[in-house]
């Protein structure tokens, strides 16, 4: 199980909305994404594994049903 906390997200839209997170607000800073190291679908959305350009790992979410992003961390790791 995870958490989910609510990011404001710029993302790549070609023929569809969010193909492709480029940058996300989180704690009034911003990370722009070097690159996407992996994505997959689940239940509650499209998933992205990123990495920053300082070097930092985040998982992203984005739910179309409910058109938004989230930041997303393991139960058993700190609180982000």
């Amino acid at each position: 199980m995870y958490q989910k906390r609510p990011v404001q997200v710029n993302c790549y839209s070609g023929y569809k909305y969010a193909e492709r997170p480029c940058s996300f607000l989180w704690r009034r800073k911003t990370f722009k994404i070097a690159r996407v190291e992996s994505e997959w679908l689940e239940p509650d959305g499209k998933f992205f594994k990123v990495l920053t350009d300082d070097e930092k790992l985040f998982e992203l979410c984005y739910n179309e049903g409910e058109d938004k992003w989230w930041l997303v961390a393991p139960e058993t790791k700190e609180q982000i």
